[in-house]
């Protein structure tokens, strides 16, 4: 499979990108590339290899989640701007449209 100008310029579209003539040619012959890259790669023996899942044999240490730290609502809502003694109030940041 070759990139070429049409390609290119379909990818443009898709993309929403307005490319110059040279970063046109730049992506093509970069894309190209990719491709003569991952062709050399079908070329390799692969039979009797086992598929990479990690690349290391570490397992993830977890821990149980402690609350720690709380605060009352009331120690909250004290350093908070604007609130109506239960909640927080902000401002509004989405607008409705019909």
């Amino acid at each position: 499979m070759k990139i070429d100008k049409q390609l290119i310029s379909k990818l443009e579209n898709l993309a929403r990108l307005k490319l110059s003539e040279e970063e046109s040619k730049d992506l093509q012959t970069d894309l190209n590339a990719i491709l003569e890259m991952v062709e050399k790669l079908q070329e390799l023996d692969t039979e009797g290899v086992e598929p990479l899942v990690y690349i290391n044999e570490e397992v993830n240490v977890f821990r149980k989640d402690k609350v720690t730290n709380q605060v009352s609502q009331d120690e909250a809502l004290r350093n908070a701007p604007d609130h109506d003694g239960s909640f927080f109030k902000v401002p509004k940041v989405i607008n409705k449209k019909n």
